[in-house]
């Protein structure tokens, strides 16, 4: 599939599971249909094992892949439910990963989220305190957390791609 891009459906409804390729713009992605609800796995992302997601850019002074953006899955915020307040750090907090940066509290629970790399916080995703619901409505895009500038890229590596993180999802999806 070239530069086209594409989304891939994974159909959990049935016993047997069903692959089916549809042609969109601009976006290339996987997805995951659950009970009606299509759960998005966008693949120019990387993730987590703890359901955080990772878009690597380029910094602000043009320096290739030193900075990321961070948020929660789709499936993530999908086992949350109605997410109610977002913690998160201010800008230039320095964490490794694997550290907690912040709390999402719905009202099922409270849940860490943790830094998938090594890095300081240039930053934080304010229009959460008001709206934490976009966590919820658009994981991938007005719900993302923090951004930060990467301490050491080779940390990258160690993240899984859109079709891992599927796989290490539970299979009842």
């Amino acid at each position: 599939m070239g530069d086209e891009g594409g989304v891939m459906e994974l159909c959990f409804n049935t016993a047997e599971a069903c692959y089916d390729i549809h042609r969109l713009s601009y976006k290339k992605s996987s997805v995951a249909r659950r009970e009606g609800y299509i759960m998005k796995f966008p693949e120019s992302l990387f993730y987590t094992d703890s359901h955080e997601w990772v878009k690597v850019e380029d910094s602000a002074s043009g320096k290739e892949g030193s900075r990321v953006t961070i948020g929660l899955t789709d499936y993530a915020q999908s086992q949350l439910k109605d997410i109610v307040y977002v913690d998160l750090p201010g800008v230039g907090s320095e964490f490794k990963k694997g550290d907690s940066i912040g709390v999402v509290e719905s009202v099922k629970t409270v849940a860490d989220v943790y830094s998938p790399v090594t890095g300081k916080v240039t930053d934080g995703n304010s229009a959460l305190k008001d709206h934490p619901q976009f966590v919820n409505e658009d994981p991938y895009g007005k719900g993302w957390l923090v951004k930060m500038e990467i301490q050491d890229k080779e940390e990258l590596k160690g993240l899984l791609s859109s079709q891992a993180y599927q796989g290490s999802l539970p299979e009842e999806l």
